[in-house]
């Protein structure tokens, strides 16, 4: 078989995963730079068609491919140091593989130690190259998104954040057990390709088996549960939107995103992206006019640019505004207010991570 064949084949079998890859020739150019052909063909081994971070053990993929067992587990655990394949303790206490799927390690990994390499900033265009509009909007095509965002703390109303604690970065730390931060991938590559902004970078945190992914691999660091609400808080004070998994709990990972660079935030900035396509919005900003003094400082923070001021009183565009709370938390009057979408319910899709990811595969029709 052709090595052009093998990254190919590869590029085919990487989207049926639940969080699948489009096929295109820029996925088969980022392969071709990060897998040898055995490393292809042990990939091509490992099953797609299930939830993000389910690992397998080896001996259902010792089978498919024409390698010792020492030989493939070689070749595994170097896959999975390289940040290429996530490995965890599956549910019988045994090591196990899985593919990264979009949004979760691949190719993000390139990117979350912070450095400046020549392997680093190649990725950082041929994953820029990769992820336009269609293959973004494409990977993220089913019903029930994968990621929602959460307001800003202090923003949503004490009884309804009482009933549903689920809406808050508080709640999502509070249930977490362990903690890592890695640089965000979006800035990173904006860094890398001449493109920087001015918000931190540090500030991707990974919770419980991702973080301890992320921390035998040296891809971040450990950190405390006081360490990560210090990043939340930074981040709210550099006006950074909150998004994590689209469940109730079990959540993996939140980010802190900008309008100048980060793939959600920056294409609806930029009006690329439909607002609903990528990433589920449960609140909605509102105005007091009897409390507002039209200074407009809500017009220049909004993330998204989805306020704008005529004749001193802010209009929302309710098709773009994400309901984040950076507005909210910023005005000094108290007039800007956030309230649940009006054709949203309280509840969300999914009890936890794995029933969330269910979802999705059946909606995409792949279970």
């Amino acid at each position: 078989m052709e090595e052009s064949d093998i990254y190919g084949r590869l590029a085919h079998h990487l989207s049926f995963l639940g969080m699948g890859y489009p096929p295109t020739e820029d996925l088969v150019e980022i392969l071709r730079e990060n897998f040898s052909p055995t490393e292809a063909e042990v990939a091509l081994a490992i099953p797609t068609r299930v939830i993000p971070l389910q690992p397998v053990m080896v001996d259902e993929i010792i089978g498919r491919v024409n390698l010792t067992r020492p030989e493939l587990v070689a070749v595994l655990d170097d896959l999975s140091m390289r940040g290429l394949l996530f490995s965890s303790k599956t549910e019988d206490g045994e090591k196990g593989y899985a593919l990264q799927q979009v949004g979760f390690s691949f190719p993000q990994t390139f990117f979350w130690k912070g450095e400046d390499t020549a392997h680093a900033r190649n990725m950082a265009d041929l994953v820029a190259k990769y992820f336009n509009r269609k293959v973004t909007q494409e990977a993220y095509s089913s019903e029930t998104n994968a990621y929602r965002y959460i307001p800003v703390s202090g923003t949503i109303e004490p009884d309804f954040q009482s009933v549903y604690p689920h809406h808050s970065m508080e709640s999502v730390i509070e249930k977490a057990k362990d903690f890592a931060v890695c640089h965000c991938s979006c800035r990173m590559i904006a860094r890398l390709r001449g493109r920087p902004c001015e918000h931190p970078t540090e500030v991707c945190i990974k919770f419980d088996e991702v973080a301890q992914y992320v921390i035998d691999r040296k891809l971040g660091r450990a950190i405390s549960r006081e360490e990560a609400r210090e990043i939340i808080k930074q981040s709210e004070e550099e006006g950074l939107v909150h998004f994590v998994d689209n469940a109730v709990g079990d959540i993996k990972h939140n980010c802190n995103c900008c309008g100048c660079a980060c793939w959600n935030v920056g294409a609806l900035k930029r009006r690329k992206i439909p607002r609903d396509a990528i990433m589920a919005t449960y609140f909605i900003r509102e105005t007091d006019l009897d409390e507002c003094t039209g200074c407009g400082e809500c017009s220049e923070i909004c993330p998204v640019d989805a306020v704008r001021m005529e004749d001193d009183i802010p209009v929302v565009d309710m098709d773009w505004c994400i309901g984040c709370g950076v507005c909210v938390s910023r005005c000094p009057t108290e007039a800007a207010k956030i309230r649940l979408r009006p054709d949203k319910m309280g509840e969300l899709p999914a009890t936890n991570f794995a029933e969330l990811h269910q979802v999705i595969l059946r909606e995409k029709g792949l279970k």
